[in-house]
């Protein structure tokens, strides 16, 4: 099966992202507290998210389009924006609690949440795991 390389852009940066953020949360954690890892994973999960973002946008089509061709599930593209500002703001405000919050409750919505809901079989990662790869032979 071939898809468009808008597609395959977004699919490679949220399923990176979705493998990349864990590695983030825990660096900092107080157990495990390595700076230098929690800042190179979560400036390159923030690049990746942004990307899945911004990527999401040039996608226009599918089952659950609605407006202009956008699906409910680009309600994300502006929360996901949104919240990386907050979660900046609040790391240059020196509010780290903050900080930590809003980037775990990006991480469950954007990366678990959003992930889950593309395993539907209407979309097309859903179509190929229960479809193709799980499907009967």
């Amino acid at each position: 099966m071939q898809i468009e390389p808008i597609i395959a852009v977004h699919l490679t940066a949220a399923l990176l992202a979705t493998a990349i953020g864990p590695v983030a949360l825990w660096a900092r954690r107080r157990g495990a507290a390595l700076p230098r890892l929690h800042r190179a994973a979560g400036y390159a999960w923030v690049t990746l998210m942004v990307l899945t973002a911004v990527s999401a946008l040039f996608i226009r089509h599918g089952p659950n389009a609605l407006l202009a061709g956008f699906s409910p599930i680009h309600l994300l593209v502006p929360f996901t924006l949104g919240a990386l500002f907050v979660a900046f703001r609040y790391l240059f405000q020196g509010n780290i609690t903050g900080h930590r919050k809003t980037m775990r409750q990006l991480y469950l919505g954007a990366c678990v949440v959003a992930g889950a809901f593309t395993l539907s079989p209407d979309r097309l990662l859903g179509q190929w795991v229960w479809g193709q790869w799980l499907g009967p032979p």
